[in-house]
């Protein structure tokens, strides 16, 4: 039990389970601790559903040009249900990091001078580093908006009903597909360990010997990982032309 005890402190604050009385005296006040990574796990699976309802319709450029720009008419012809979805996204980004950002404060606040030497019993790379790769991809998902929603950022030739010359044009600049590769480990990071950690929020998933085992977590990051990064290696390799 010891070394159950050793690895839960040691991970990362997200993965404390809400049956711990100790958490938060007042679980119903969105404000506390407990409440704000209720929020974080909430908001950050409405991401991942996105992310492979995204994933989807991306995987539709294998089918070629009049695939994957048919998909892009349907949103296009549905602007209400567009939008609507556009909205919700936008809520759940801002949500998710407003609680991140007041949990770092709460946990800089708590601990203001660091440890000397911290030797990591369970912490993994990627629950150490959540707050730095969740600022890439925050930083990514501007430069992608930019680059394939509203071609301000114009590596190739754009036009906005010809999404498949946009993917296409843009993925065999070479700088264009390293900036989506490596965001693309980026999201894969945060998504194994947010997922693991938001079962864990929500109560799903419970305290284990062996934290780092975690089978859902594992299959939703290298799916979505894989899926996103095949298509800038497919074009690059000319498989997708």
């Amino acid at each position: 039990m010891a070394a159950l005890e050793n690895a839960l402190a040691d991970d990362d604050a997200s993965a404390a389970p809400l049956d711990s009385a100790r958490a938060a005296p007042h679980r119903g006040h969105w404000g506390t601790t407990v409440g704000m990574k209720i929020l974080m796990a909430a908001t950050g699976v409405v991401l991942v559903v996105f992310l492979v309802f995204h994933l989807a319709g991306n995987l539709l450029v294998y089918q070629g040009a009049g695939a994957l720009n048919a998909y892009s008419a349907l949103l296009r012809r549905e602007p209400l249900l567009l939008w609507l979805a556009r909205a919700v996204l936008l809520f759940a980004v801002c949500v998710h990091i407003a609680a991140a950002a007041r949990l770092g404060w709460r946990d800089f606040q708590a601990r203001p001078v660091r440890y000397r030497q911290l030797v990591p019993q369970s912490a993994t790379l990627a629950s150490r580093t959540m707050r730095w790769s969740g600022l890439g991809i925050a930083t990514f998902v501007v430069f992608h908006l930019l680059h394939l929603t509203t071609g301000t950022i114009r590596p190739a030739p754009f036009e906005e009903v010809d999404v498949y010359r946009n993917v296409v044009g843009g993925f065999r600049v070479g700088w264009v597909a390293i900036v989506y590769l490596v965001a693309m480990v980026l999201i894969g990071m945060h998504v194994w360990h947010g997922a693991w950690a938001s079962l864990r929020s929500l109560g799903v998933s419970r305290p284990s010997l062996h934290p780092k085992r975690r089978p859902v977590a594992w299959v939703l990051a290298l799916l979505l990982w894989a899926g996103f990064t095949s298509i800038p290696i497919a074009v690059l390799l000319g498989v997708v032309r």
